[in-house]
């Protein structure tokens, strides 16, 4: 009954044994398998096309606004979409022509005729009442005038020129004269000599126009220094014999005595002026220059020329025109010399730039 029993129990647990992991099998979830099922598109059912009809054309949305961009760091180039404008191009170079003067050097003679006397007087500085304003005699034969000049750069130069003359002549004094201390009765026969000098150092700067490019015209300013002497010396060669012939000695000093007065007037000034020049062709220039100062009660001075300029040879120019010259020494002194002369010259003028 014992061994019935257990046997009967032990094919009840073998059963059992069996039975438990198919189950479990059957109900444990196979994932591969759920994977294909979800992925495996859902049978449709075939239906007879159906026409589509176009939708309405929708404006096209609206961009999102734009993020501001953090500004480029130094160094770095912003990016530029499209294409780039080319710049315009550069306007043409307009050639700067130099003429002669304007570069290199140039030498230049001339003379000119003047025919006017200066005067001699008496100043506020006098210590005597007499008279003694008289006119110089005698007109000089040509003043001889020398020039000098380099270009300062940009159209400017700088010019250097002397100019001189002198004159001697005699007449018969009308009356009493007194001249460098001495004196002269009336009817005495009175010989005069002068000799004028004037040196003048000139900055002529271009001022207009600016640039000059090929025109034909400049007008400059003029910066100069001017010294201006003039010598004058008085005799009364007559007077030194008696109605005898014999020499006339003076009792002071025991020596034939001495009827010559001599005396020199100079002054130094700075002038200011224009200079035009106008070139109307390659051989022919017009030259205009005029340039004066004056300090009342001390000196006067000013001088002008005018002037036609043909070019014979590469190097040559002929210069022909008119020149005046004012001075006055100051009248404050005891006495004082003052002339204004004017005349034709004609010279010529070598350049080292002949274009």
């Amino acid at each position: 009954m014992k061994k019935s029993l257990s046997g009967l129990i032990g094919t009840c647990l073998l059963v059992c044994a069996w039975s438990l992991p198919g189950r479990a099998q059957e109900k444990k979830p196979d994932p591969q398998a759920d994977a294909q099922q979800q992925t495996a598109p859902p049978v449709q059912q075939q239906t007879p096309p159906v026409q589509q009809q176009t939708p309405p054309a929708q404006p096209p949305p609206t961009p999102p606004p734009a993020q501001q961009q953090p500004p480029p760091e130094a160094g770095t180039q912003a990016q530029q979409h499209g294409r780039i404008p080319e710049p315009p191009p550069p306007p043409p170079k307009v050639p700067d022509v130099r003429r002669p003067g304007e570069s290199g050097l140039f030498i230049g003679l001339s003379a000119w005729m003047p025919t006017e006397q200066p005067i001699f007087d008496r100043g506020s500085g006098a210590v005597f009442t007499g008279n003694s304003r008289l006119t110089m005699q005698g007109k000089p034969k040509y003043a001889e005038n020398i020039e000098v000049g380099v270009a300062a750069g940009l159209h400017n130069s700088i010019r250097l020129s002397f100019n001189t003359m002198h004159a001697s002549g005699d007449f018969t004094a009308p009356a009493d004269l007194v001249a460098w201390g001495l004196g002269y009765p009336a009817g005495t026969y009175v010989s005069t000599n002068y000799k004028f000098v004037n040196a003048k150092l000139s900055f002529e700067y271009l001022t207009w126009p600016y640039p000059v490019g090929s025109r034909k015209f400049r007008l400059k300013t003029l910066w100069q220094v001017q010294y201006t002497s003039v010598v004058s010396t008085f005799d009364a060669p007559k007077n030194y014999y008696d109605s005898l012939g014999n020499l006339l000695i003076d009792p002071s000093t025991g020596n034939p005595i001495s009827l010559v007065g001599a005396g020199t007037r100079y002054f130094i000034s700075p002038t200011l002026g224009l200079g035009a020049h106008y070139y109307s062709s390659r051989h022919v220039r017009f030259e205009v220059n005029a340039s004066g100062f004056a300090v009342p009660h001390h000196w006067t001075i000013w001088d002008t020329d005018a002037t036609v300029n043909l070019r014979l040879l590469g190097h040559v120019e002929l210069r022909v025109g008119a020149k005046a010259f004012h001075f006055k020494t100051s009248p404050s002194a005891e006495f004082f010399l003052r002339g204004t002369m004017a005349s034709a010259f004609v010279g010529v003028r070598w350049y080292s730039n002949s274009e």
